[in-house]
């Protein structure tokens, strides 16, 4: 499976390039000092526990940055992108000059670390729900400038990406209501501006309670195309989904963990579960790479 469809590389690239510059600065006071130049070396990349891997192309991608202008590095996997594994596997060999493996290694195992994390998380997700109609979907808590990342990572872990920023969907969230004096005045400025919207630009819209879903249903048709139930009780989500009625597509968001997933499994008329702690509560995977 291709994980990087529509996937930004220039911006990555930047990105990692702000990131090396971040922790090499004028240079690797301890590296260029100890290490001689012409120094070869090979390092393996090991699994330190059980988990999902991603982020093997970025990981290249931070020694292609360090290693541009020569080309002497060489990088071989032994595992693909998504791939399950166990503690103590090897998932890849290094080999090039013993400078540009010390100074890309933190970048890019920090990267991989975290991306690695967020998928194992992601899946964990997935697997407690064990629906596949309903879609988990990340948010946009994710850590300032590693975006791109992490959202992939919520890919390849099985997870679904919600809206990547405030640009590509709109979402009115209950900020948006207030500041509109309540929910009836936001559809109906909703309803006036929507001729101006791009066609392929989605709706969603926050509800707190019941009432508030009522409201949609009546004054939303044609304008909205999700309804997100935020913070919901179980017994008030199955009524939520026949006061519904398939209208709109729902989203379940707000306090959802692996110990209470499982309880939406069953519910008809859910379509995505959004959950914040995929990227904002999550423990990166423990890698090494270890010079052999």
């Amino acid at each position: 499976m291709n994980y990087y469809n529509n996937f930004d590389n220039i911006e990555a690239c930047r990105l990692i390039k702000m990131a090396l510059k971040e922790d090499i600065a004028s240079g690797d006071i301890t590296t260029d000092n100890l290490i001689p130049a012409k120094n070869i070396s090979t390092a393996k990349i090991l699994l330190k526990e059980d988990g999902i891997i991603s982020g093997l192309k970025i990981f290249k991608m931070v020694f292609d940055s360090i290693d541009s202008n020569n080309k002497k590095t060489k990088l071989k996997f032994f595992v693909k992108e998504g791939d399950r594994l166990k503690k103590g596997t090897v998932i890849g060999e290094l080999k090039g000059t013993t400078r540009t493996l010390l100074k890309g290694e933190r970048t890019a195992l920090n990267i991989m670390q975290r991306m690695s994390g967020i998928s194992t998380l992601t899946n964990a997700f997935t697997k407690k729900l064990n629906n596949s109609k309903i879609k988990i979907l990340d948010t946009r808590k994710t850590t300032p400038n590693f975006r791109i990342f992490e959202k992939l990572a919520v890919k390849i872990g099985g997870g679904t990406n919600h809206r990547i920023g405030l640009y590509d969907m709109m979402l009115i969230k209950d900020n948006h209501i207030e500041a509109n004096e309540g929910i009836e005045n936001t559809l109906e400025r909703l309803a006036s501006i929507k001729k101006n919207l791009k066609k392929n630009i989605k709706i969603e819209i926050e509800v707190k309670n019941l009432f508030e879903l009522m409201v949609v249903c009546s004054l939303g048709k044609g304008i909205v195309d999700i309804v997100m139930l935020d913070n919901f009780k179980i017994e008030h989500v199955k009524e939520a989904v026949k006061i519904n009625k398939g209208l709109y597509k729902i989203e379940i968001s707000g306090g959802i963990n692996l110990d209470t997933i499982s309880n939406y499994s069953k519910i008809k008329g859910i379509d995505f579960i959004s959950v914040g702690a995929l990227t904002h509560s999550v423990k990166s995977l423990d890698i090494s790479l270890d010079i052999m």
